[in-house]
Formats: C-alpha cells, sequence, structure tokens
C-alpha cells in the first residue's frame, strides 16, 4: 500500500481525498491517470488488496474509495462493508470488470458502478455525483436531534429507458403519488417508481421530507413559504413557485417547520 503526497486544492475547486483499492498494477495506474485529469479529485493512496486498504483508510480519511470487487482474501464487498463501520464513512464506487454484482454493491449504498476500462466521461459523471451528495449533505444537515443509528434510504434505483437510474435522496425536491407509482423530481427531470406513497415516507429521513398530502412528499428545505388561503385551507410555497395544498391530517407537522 503506498500514500501519496498531498497536492494543494486548485483554487474554487472542491476535491475529495480519495484511494484506489485494486490487485491489478496496471488497473491502479490507470484510474491514477484518469484522475490526474479531474482538479475534483486528491489521490491520497492506493492499495493492491482489502485488509491493507483498511488499514491505510484508517490512517488517511478518505472521502472517496474507488474500489475493486474481485480481490484475494478481503474481496471489494467485504472492504466496503468494514468502510461503512467507520466513523467517517466514505463514498464507494466501485471498479470492476464483472457486471454481476452491481445489485449488491447497490445494497451497500455505492455511488456508483464502473466497468473496466473506464472511460473519462463516466469516470466524471461519478465523482460529480459524490460532490453533489457531499453539497447536499452539508446543506442540509441531520439534526443532533435525529435518533442515534437511525437508517434511513439513502438512494434509489429507478428504471430510465434501458437502464437503471441512481437517484440520490437528498437531490429529490418533491414525490408526487401517481396511482401505484411515485414520480421523483429531481431538477428538471422526474423518474418513475413502483411504490406507495405510504412504504416511502417510511423509508425517507423525516428531519429532511415531509408529507403535506395523500399524494405529495417534499424536502423541507424545497418549501419556501406557507400561505393561508382561508377557510383553513393551507398552501406550501415550493421554490418552483408552484404551490402544493396541505392536507389537514398533515398540517401540524408543516407548520412545526415554521416553528407554528
Amino acid at each position: 500500500m503506498t500514500a501519496e503526497p498531498e497536492t494543494k486544492a486548485e483554487a474554487g475547486v472542491a476535491q475529495l481525498r480519495t484511494m484506489i483499492v485494486d490487485d491489478e498494477p496496471l488497473a491502479v495506474e490507470r484510474l491514477q491517470l484518469l484522475c490526474a485529469r479531474l482538479p475534483q479529485i486528491s489521490l491520497v493512496g492506493t492499495a493492491s488488496d482489502g485488509e491493507s486498504a483498511l488499514r491505510l483508510a484508517e490512517q488517511l480519511r478518505p472521502e472517496l474509495v474507488f474500489l475493486d470487487i474481485n480481490m484475494p482474501r478481503l474481496d471489494g464487498m467485504g472492504v466496503a462493508r468494514a468502510l461503512g463501520r467507520m466513523g467517517q464513512v466514505p463514498a464507494i464506487i466501485f471498479v470492476t470488470a464483472y457486471q454481476g454484482f452491481a445489485v449488491e454493491a447497490f445494497d451497500l449504498a455505492a455511488i456508483d458502478y464502473l466497468l473496466k476500462p473506464v472511460a473519462t466521461d463516466r469516470l466524471e459523471r461519478a465523482v460529480t455525483r459524490v460532490l453533489d451528495r457531499r453539497s447536499a449533505v452539508l446543506a442540509n444537515p441531520v439534526p443532533a436531534t435525529s435518533p442515534p443509528g437511525e437508517s434511513w434510504v439513502r438512494e434509489f434505483w429507478v428504471p430510465h429507458r434501458s437502464e437503471l437510474k441512481r437517484i440520490d435522496a437528498d437531490l429529490i425536491e418533491r414525490i408526487d403519488a401517481e396511482r401505484d407509482y411515485m414520480r421523483l423530481h429531481v431538477g428538471e427531470r422526474s423518474y418513475l417508481m413502483h411504490e406507495t406513497i405510504k412504504a416511502l415516507e417510511e423509508r425517507l429521513d423525516p428531519a429532511r421530507f415531509v408529507r403535506l398530502h395523500r399524494s405529495h412528499i417534499v424536502r423541507n428545505d424545497y418549501i419556501t413559504g406557507l400561505r393561508h388561503g382561508g377557510g383553513g385551507v393551507w398552501f406550501a410555497c415550493l421554490a418552483d413557485d408552484s404551490e402544493l395544498r396541505i392536507g389537514r391530517t398533515y398540517l401540524a407537522r408543516v407548520k412545526e417547520l415554521a416553528g407554528r
């Protein structure tokens, strides 16, 4: 295992302390070259097996780990589980030649799953996802009053055209029920997934999301205000300048956000 000399972050560019874990020297070298082209990456170390990776991670506390799966003794899945128990859990991007581990990888909350040989544009998209997730968490920290150890869903994998698309829960602005499907709104795009709104509500962190209506869930910070429409009817004003009526059942919880 090796520790890389740290480089000074370029002005104005957010950098991720990054480790590469792979037992193939050529794969490590190729990924190092690709990472060198990305100003968002600060490579702090490499490891050639799982046990060395965990020892190095304890010392370096990386924010991102590029992780191979097929390694001797402790494989990438075992490494990911161990990293998930660290005090500061790094983002995981699996880099592998095998497609068959994707479902298990996503169950371990991997940010992305890249197939070798890794394309530059694909790597850039994966790193952007990590940065987007970090920005969302920093902008919406979980309150200290949240139950310790509470586990809420961190991402969704939804069908999109001919592939599965990973949707970071922190980036979802609102969710609308459409019969047996939920529409997840992320920026100007939306994605459908097959799940009931009640089951979805139970999986989302209540410190980040609030249910407004039997058909709507909204991220707390996407609500810009509340408007009284008369006759006991209230509306939530959203960041996209739209409004959603608040169901009477959910009004008290929504008003808590405004300290009312």
